[in-house]
């Protein structure tokens, strides 16, 4: 064992340069005046020389080639009263310099609350080479919301996409989460889901994240594959506070509608062992109930006397349960005083069980009668179906990351280097989706009048046959989706070595830099299911009858949480297979895709006091290989042909950065480059299927990428107290960018004639411009009890153009998917003393969510605003009890498509506040 120590230690330090030692060096750390935490961006200048650097995470910093000499030595941090200090560098060695900063009206300004949060955060924000908004947390281990995708929105140009009321996936200036990156602790995440490459991130609990950057614009030792941002998750360091810290979490939540409260609980540690080695992490579970009311409906029609209507509305009635667990384990080792190693392990799960019992009226024919406000159907005159079905789905997401490398600062030399391995997985093995019971109504005198009056909520009453609709024993079985397996799997290997050799001048530094990285990724799906289409005897939904928990209005009879699927274990043998239909729904959705990426770049940076310029080149070359199935569905058989694509593509990506601050308070940026992202792996991978009707789903193995040229400007002034105003510019030019594309006349893709086809495709080319605006301030200059103040504001415009073809071929411009032209975001805080009060508004405008054959069949997500407030007190040094009310003005969702001049259903949700309590306690 102390052989293989030795080995690891050797390797380590030969590949981290740790022999090289340069004279007139001047090194050291900088910390908070209560030793609580390592300053991470805190600016150390030396003014004689013109040069200036900024700590890492560990508080470290380095200087090297220092002529011999007294030097004036400044250390600035937002919040933080700036530290001077005459230090001599000797001609040969080197020499140390700690500061510790004491917080601008307290020192634990810098440890403790929002303010602390606020200014580690602006401190960050301020030494970034872009444009990049931060967020941390404090020394306690405190992060402003439950997930990751919930704290995100608080920053300029993020706004998020809910799902079941609960912030998913990250959207940036506007833009589809689909054109972000995500990394945590330098590994790309993949994605688990198998029809997407972004990450949703509520997968991640924020108990155990330290801070999360977001890079709006590239360097060119980044990923190329952002358009949106890259978005870089941290969990924590041992080397990121002073002292050992261990606390423990335990919360209660309640839901307005499902009432009831359920636990959240986490452990949070940090120890060293020693002065050069260190272990970090966290565990945290986390439990929620909750209830959604749903309505959603097809497209709507217009009879030829214009009278509108809807042709089929669903009733939905959710229960879920979400059960999160996420933990996080670092090991750090500083090896020498120019070289740290660390290895980092994350493991995720999201447990997510939904109940869904659903009312679905069908009408074949146009409505009998119309009023004012709705329309009448009769079954006298056409067809009336009624469904009653229910989903029982457990589905279990996992990501799991580790990362081994080292990073080297001799302050002449620098090297770095990582190797990493990334696997995320979706999956269900008994998933009853759905329970299918079902009535037509044909001449059985039975009449439904409808209110649209209330634009979402359509409501219904049966006039006549009410006794006969809301008849359990009425509604015969009709089919099973049983889902026997469904398996989404995405894993990436990486390596990366970055090597840079900086020059001293006399007005400031120059630094070469050069870096390779491959990755190895792979992802796939498998789906099989048993379809279930008769039953051999009385199966009626009198059998599994259950209750609703539904608000907007009488569903009717529903079947009960655990009946359908209790009734098919006992009864497995009645049951008759339908072969035709299992076979075609297990080979549909069927790929794997690969997709290698090796990238190398090299650049040059200028370093002085004020002036910091960063240009180089970035080349991506990617090679995919793409397995999938074409079907040809024509009953009673379906035949199954596998289909292999390979291809590969090279990308040259330029990049330049400027930063310019002609004083410490203010900081000017301009960056321009090329960035470039790969189509989702599951729209490429040739996954053909065609109906018995020649209606056919296509992948799209030709697809391209997005192309982008971005440009972003903007200057940030930071006050001499804890806040910053800032304005920044962007402009995109986007090419290739992808739809899905619906065609309704007959054709031929890839050789396969069709009738009508849903292709994903590139369009032309799109324009992003905007701009986001940001305000935040610690009122500490007020007298007291005012200097508890503080407010963070922020607003984001974002305009798009592109231009796609209609069902006749004709092009019409479009926005951007996803893309929300208004956001905002507005904090009002208190903190002082046992007190921290948080009240927190959230603004998104519509946006385009899916693309319509034309525009009256696009689908449209209107605007949300919410309203959280979060209360922590704090009882002694070491219990802080905290409340947080999520969701106080009851948020709705709301989508629609704009037809006959009104905006018309698609889908509507409710889900009512939540509640959460508990304590948390640091020893």
């Amino acid at each position: 064992m102390k052989t293989s120590l030795r080995l690891v230690a050797g390797l380590l330090a030969s590949a981290s340069f740790v022999s090289i030692a340069h004279a007139g060096e001047l090194s050291g750390n900088v910390n908070d005046a209560t030793g609580t935490r390592s300053l991470q961006s805190a600016t150390v200048r030396i003014v004689e020389l013109d040069r200036a650097t900024e700590t890492d995470r560990s508080g470290h910093y380095i200087f090297a080639d220092i002529p011999a000499g007294e030097y004036t030595v400044e250390v600035s941090y937002v919040g933080a009263i700036v530290e001077t200090r005459k230090i001599a560098v000797p001609a040969t060695g080197g020499v140390e310099g700690n500061f510790a900063m004491a917080g601008i009206g307290g020192a634990d300004i810098l440890v403790v609350g929002q303010a602390a949060n606020q200014a580690s955060a602006l401190s960050r924000q301020k030494a970034a080479d872009g444009v990049e908004s931060v967020l941390t947390r404090d020394a306690i281990g405190q992060f402003p919301d439950q997930n990751v995708a919930e704290s995100l929105r608080r920053l300029p140009g993020l706004n998020i996409l809910n799902d079941q009321g609960e912030g998913r996936f990250v959207s940036v200036r506007g833009l589809d989460p689909e054109l972000n990156s995500t990394s945590l602790n330098g590994v790309r995440l993949p994605a688990p889901e198998s029809d997407t490459r972004q990450v949703a991130l509520d997968v991640i609990s924020s108990d155990i994240i330290e801070s999360i950057e977001v890079k709006k614009s590239l360097t060119p030792d980044m990923d190329a594959d952002t358009i949106g941002a890259s978005i870089e998750i941290n969990t924590t360091s041992a080397f990121d506070r002073k002292k050992d810290y261990y606390a423990i979490r335990a919360e209660g939540s309640w839901n307005d509608y499902s009432d009831k409260v359920t636990p959240k609980g986490s452990l949070d540690f940090s120890t060293r062992l020693g002065d050069d080695f260190g272990i970090a992490g966290g565990i945290s579970y986390y439990k929620r109930e909750f209830e959604t009311d749903n309505v959603e409906s097809e497209l709507w029609e217009v009879t030829d006397d214009g009278t509108v209507y809807n042709p089929e509305v669903e009733y939905r009635d959710y229960d879920v349960t979400r059960k999160r667990v996420s933990a996080a384990l670092s090991f750090d080792w500083r090896v020498s005083d120019t070289t740290k190693a660390y290895a980092r392990g994350n493991w995720s799960q999201f447990d997510d069980h939904e109940y869904r019992r659903r009312t679905t009226f069908i009408f074949d024919k146009e409505p009998s009668t119309a009023t004012a406000n709705g329309v009448s159907f009769s079954d006298e005159d056409g067809e009336i179906e009624v469904r009653r079905d229910l989903k029982d789905r457990f589905e279990r997401q996992r990501i799991r990351s580790v990362v081994i490398g080292s990073d080297t600062d001799t302050g002449v030399w620098k090297f770095n280097w990582s190797a990493s391995y990334a696997k995320s997985t979706e999956k269900e093995d008994f998933s009853v989706d759905p329970t299918r019971f079902r009535k037509k109504f044909e001449g059985d005198g039975v009449v439904i009048d409808w209110d649209y009056s209330n634009e979402r909520v359509p409501v219904y009453s049966i006039a006549q046959g009410a006794d006969e609709v809301n008849k359990a024993s009425n509604y015969k079985f009709n089919r099973t989706e049983l889902t026997t397996n469904s398996d989404s799997q995405d894993e990436e290997y990486a390596v990366r070595a970055d090597l840079a050799r900086t020059f001293a001048g006399d007005n400031g530094d120059f630094t070469v830099q050069a870096g390779a990285k491959q990755r190895w990724r792979k992802k796939s799906y498998n789906f099989d299911m048993i379809y279930y289409g008769d039953y051999d005897g009385s199966y009626t939904l009198a059998d599994v009858l259950g209750s609703q928990t539904y608000r907007l209005l009488d569903m009717g009879p529903v079947a009960s949480k655990t009946g359908p699927a209790d009734f098919l274990l006992a009864n497995r043998a009645g049951f008759e297979i339908d072969d035709y239909e299992t076979a075609l729904a297990s080979n549909s959705d069927d790929y794997s895709v690969k997709e290698d990426v090796t990238a190398a770049y090299l650049l040059g940076r200028w370093d002085s006091d004020s002036l910091r310029v960063i240009g180089g080149l970035r080349m991506e070359h990617t090679k995919n290989e793409m397995n999938g199935n074409l079907i040809l569905d024509a009953e009673p058989d379906v035949g199954v042909t596998p289909i292999r694509y390979k291809r590969s593509y090279t990308d040259w990506l330029p990049s330049l950065t400027l930063r310019y601050s002609p004083q410490q308070d203010l900081v000017m940026r301009v960056a321009g480059y090329k960035s470039v992202v790969r189509p989702k792996l599951s729209n490429m991978a040739p996954r053909f299927t065609i109906n018995e009707d020649d209606e056919a789903e296509f992948g799209n193995p030709y697809l391209k990428p997005y192309k982008a040229w971005n440009f972003d400007a903007g200057f940030e002034y930071y006050f001499s107290g804890n806040g910053a105003v800032s304005f920044a510019g962007f402009y995109k030019k986007i090419d290739d960018f992808i739809v899905d594309v619906t065609l309704k006349d007959p054709g031929t893709y890839l050789g396969i004639d069709y009738e009508e086809a849903t292709i994903p495709m590139n369009g032309d080319s799109a324009d992003v411009v905007g701009f986001e605006a940001s305000y935040s301030q610690v009122y500490s200059m007020l007298p007291a009890p005012f200097d508890g103040l503080l407010t963070q504001v922020n607003y984001t415009y974002t305009y798009s153009k592109g231009t796609v073809l209609d069902e006749d071929g004709m092009a019409r411009s479009i926005s951007l998917l996803n893309n929300s032209r208004n956001t905002f975001n507005v904090v009002l805080g208190y903190d002082k003393g046992p007190l921290d009060l948080r009240v927190a508004g959230t603004y998104r405008d519509k946006y385009l969510d899916e693309l319509g054959a034309d525009a009256t069949e696009d689908r449209w997500v209107d605007n949300h605003f919410q309203i959280d407030i979060s209360v922590k007190y704090k009882v002694t040094d070491n219990v802080r009890l905290f409340a947080d009310w999520v969701n106080v003005n009851n948020a709705k969702y709301f989508a629609y498509h704009n037809f006959e001049g009104g905006k018309r259903l698609l889908q509507y949700e409710e889900y009512g506040p939540t509640v959460k309590f508990g304590a948390r306690v640091t020893f």
